[in-house]
């Protein structure tokens, strides 16, 4: 009887501990795993889709930062004038909590080898990005993204020459 009782309350932690479903940090995950492939097809349609009403992206420079209307239409000049391919390669997913501050709230974190490759035989670059979503309802309110915006700049041939080299 003893061994019933001790089999019937393992039993019983095994399926009261197992998970049910994928918990908020995995959907939140397939969320941003969607909007990036969104980015990559160049699916305007789905990326505003995952966007909150209220999205602001912030960098990769201090001062940078846009809304949802103006990253849209960012993406779509961009994508029409400007880029030929963008893809994340290596990409990395984390989902963090963070309880307090100004920050708080589900955040999913992708770091990825991000490889473009311009129109017009403007050549292609390499870059480790980072990014961090914060997401709120199952939409992405907000973003940080940083790379090392020199990086790509050389990578495309330009030269960076301090102005008292000018003269």
């Amino acid at each position: 009887m003893k061994m019933k009782k001790l089999l019937l309350i393992g039993l019983l932690f095994v399926a009261v501990s197992c998970d049910s479903g994928p918990d908020e940090g995995d959907a939140n995950i397939e969320i941003v795993k969607k909007y990036i492939s969104a980015v990559e097809s160049k699916d305007y349609a789905t990326m505003e889709s995952l966007l909150a009403d209220n999205y602001i992206g912030i960098g990769p420079s201090v001062n940078d930062s846009t809304s949802k209307p103006q990253a849209m239409e960012n993406w779509k000049d961009e994508s029409a004038d400007l880029y030929e391919n963008i893809s994340y390669e290596k990409s990395r997913f984390v989902a963090v909590e963070e309880d307090e501050g100004d920050n708080a709230g589900q955040w999913v974190a992708n770091w990825a080898l991000v490889k473009i490759r311009y129109k017009n035989d403007g050549g292609s670059a390499t870059l480790l990005a980072n990014t961090m979503y914060k997401l709120v309802n199952n939409k992405i309110e907000k973003s940080y993204t940083f790379y090392n915006e020199s990086d790509v700049l050389e990578q495309l041939g330009y030269i960076t020459i301090h102005p008292d080299d000018l003269y």
